[in-house]
């Protein structure tokens, strides 16, 4: 990561988190009122083919039972969603614990965004590459495919069926937009990129 994208993910995630802390603060309270504890969810991520990290979300999503949880989520999960956590998810309000993550450096608010253990073991010749730009909470795979892979893994109705859809379909798609943007980063870029995520966040809202 330049010091160029870390000093614009430190001016912008800062100022961000401060004001964003009253929005989570109730999203905190509505979620502990409707869902109960617990509120947040840790996920093991890679931040390069070899690191991991605990990426931080707000629990969108009812516990699993001991030894189901993991994996992408598709349409086999949709029944231990409520109608508050799919709005967290069609908002991505979710993601606002991760403004943490890109203080401490694990993530940046631009770039691929950051796979489980299990793909990256599994097709290290695609991760190598796409790890070489440190994972974001928004980028160009993010804008330009998140909506069609939600599509893709909703009307999956098993949790193999998810993960087969999500490994022929998802990833090589992702992967490849994602290195158009390594090829082409830019602290200017990455400014356009977080406009385009903010604008696309009114619309679904």
């Amino acid at each position: 990561m330049t010091w160029g994208k870390r000093i614009l993910d430190l001016a912008v995630a800062l100022p961000v988190t401060i004001i964003a802390a009253p929005i989570l603060i109730g999203l905190i309270t509505a979620l502990l009122l409707r869902e109960g504890r617990p509120i947040f969810y840790v996920s093991e991520r890679m931040k390069t083919p070899t690191q991991s990290f605990g990426l931080v979300k707000l629990r969108t999503m009812r516990p699993a039972p001991p030894g189901a949880e993991g994996g992408v989520t598709g349409g086999d999960k949709s029944e231990r969603m409520s109608d508050l956590h799919r709005l967290l998810r069609r908002t991505r309000g979710d993601e606002l614990p991760q403004l943490w993550n890109v203080i401490k450096g694990d993530m940046s608010l631009v770039g691929p965004r950051p796979p489980l253990r299990i793909y990256v073991e599994d097709y290290p010749e695609i991760y190598t590459e796409v790890l070489k730009c440190r994972p974001g909470v928004t980028g160009v795979a993010s804008l330009r495919f998140h909506q069609r892979e939600e599509e893709l893994l909703a009307a999956c109705r098993t949790a193999d069926e998810t993960d087969d859809v999500y490994r022929r379909r998802c990833i090589p798609r992702k992967a490849k937009l994602d290195l158009i943007y390594r090829e082409n980063q830019s602290v200017c870029g990455d400014i356009m990129l977080i406009l385009q995520t903010i604008g696309r966040l009114f619309d679904r809202k």
